[in-house]
């Protein structure tokens, strides 16, 4: 059977939570299934697109997210054979004769559609009724994300499969001390910090991070700086300004989009790494940092309790106060830090891409009825 994967996306969100998700199953599924042949199809501007060698390239001129991609994409597939088609952004196309999987990561658009531009609204909300509905199957990132898919879109519950996502175990792991060092020096880090990683926008609750900490620095002036380790994302200057408005400039740094092995670094070496998501379909920069040994604070929303399993402090994220009182106490607890710490190595251990991709292979061969 011939089975094409959609990475289109990987040119505009290489590092991304998708982009990975997608960087990942084209380097792993070819590699693990024998019987079937893969076709990875890529942005025609993608000078590197992901690859695998038993896995033929093929090149689209359509972009993802585009608002004629309806019309164009499948006309464009109608040159390449297909059985199956894995769209692991959502939307599929509608028509062509070949099985659809699709992945929803989140139903964010849903839940919050003011923490999304005019344009993503426009592309998901118009569309995702449609596409569970197209779709013969659908992988869902977590239970919460399952539950939602039923709740909201009314899917049967057996069209949908679970599959969790995971850190790059060769980037994201208990890393040399002297790595360490040298990236405290290159990045020119405090001794202390407190850390946020991930895309600048609303969903991910800067904002009240940002309140939290001010109120932490009027209780305990010598708390450590704040760094935000990410890329601008919707609303980007409104971030800026609430740093200004809060006189917080001296003591929150920002470092725009850190290489992989950089970001290994600042979780191995943060005093305690926080996400107070107002909604995740997964979370996976809590993985990647529980892998590096980094203590957690996290939202109790979303499939963020889900994911960390029980090895993080939860946290209301519309409560400033609850937040700034988490900060406080893990920075003053030697032995809750070293407690989080382990439970959080442990639990990161559950979960691998090399699984993602053979539980996903397994919904395949569902599918086309190979199994």
């Amino acid at each position: 059977m011939k089975i094409a994967l959609d990475a289109r996306l990987v040119y505009y969100r290489r590092y991304s939570g998708i982009g990975q998700y997608i960087v990942h199953l084209a380097e792993q599924l070819p590699g693990l299934d024998v019987d079937n042949s893969y076709t990875i199809i890529h942005s025609r501007k993608d000078r590197v697109p992901p690859r695998h060698p038993a896995a033929r390239k093929w090149a689209a001129w359509t972009p993802s997210h585009h608002r004629l991609e309806q019309i164009a994409f499948p006309w464009e597939l109608r040159r390449l054979p297909i059985d199956l088609l894995h769209s692991p952004d959502f939307i599929p196309p509608f028509t062509g004769r070949f099985k659809r999987v699709i992945t929803v990561h989140d139903l964010n658009f849903l839940y919050y559609p003011q923490f999304l531009t005019s344009a993503s609204r426009r592309y998901y909300n118009t569309q995702i009724e449609r596409a569970v509905q197209a779709a013969d199957h659908i992988l869902a990132d977590s239970h919460a994300t399952r539950l939602d898919l039923i709740k909201l879109l009314n899917v049967p519950e057996e069209k949908i499969t679970v599959v969790w996502l995971a850190p790059n175990a060769e980037v994201y792991r208990s890393l040399d001390p002297a790595a360490t060092v040298a990236a405290r020096a290159r990045l020119q880090l405090p001794d202390r910090f407190i850390l946020f990683a991930g895309t600048l926008e609303p969903r991910k609750n800067v904002a009240g991070l940002l309140r939290a900490y001010h109120l932490l620095l009027e209780r305990d002036p010598r708390s450590p700086d704040l760094i935000l380790a990410g890329s601008r994302g919707w609303l980007f200057d409104e971030t800026r300004a609430l740093i200004d408005e809060l006189h917080l400039s001296e003591r929150v740094h920002w470092i725009d989009s850190p290489a992989d092995t950089d970001l290994a670094a600042l979780y191995q070496a943060a005093s305690v790494f926080v996400l107070p998501s107002h909604y995740e379909g997964f979370g996976l920069t809590v993985l990647e940092a529980m892998a590096c040994g980094a203590p957690c604070i996290i939202s109790d929303r979303g499939s963020l309790p889900e994911i960390a399993g029980g090895a993080a402090v939860e946290i209301d994220p519309a409560d400033i106060v609850e937040l700034a009182e988490a900060l406080l106490g893990v920075l003053h607890d030697d032995r809750l830090q070293q407690r989080l710490r382990h439970k959080g190595l442990a639990r990161a251990a559950e979960f691998s891409w090399e699984r993602c991709a053979r539980e996903t292979l397994a919904v395949y061969r569902r599918v086309l009825g190979t199994k």
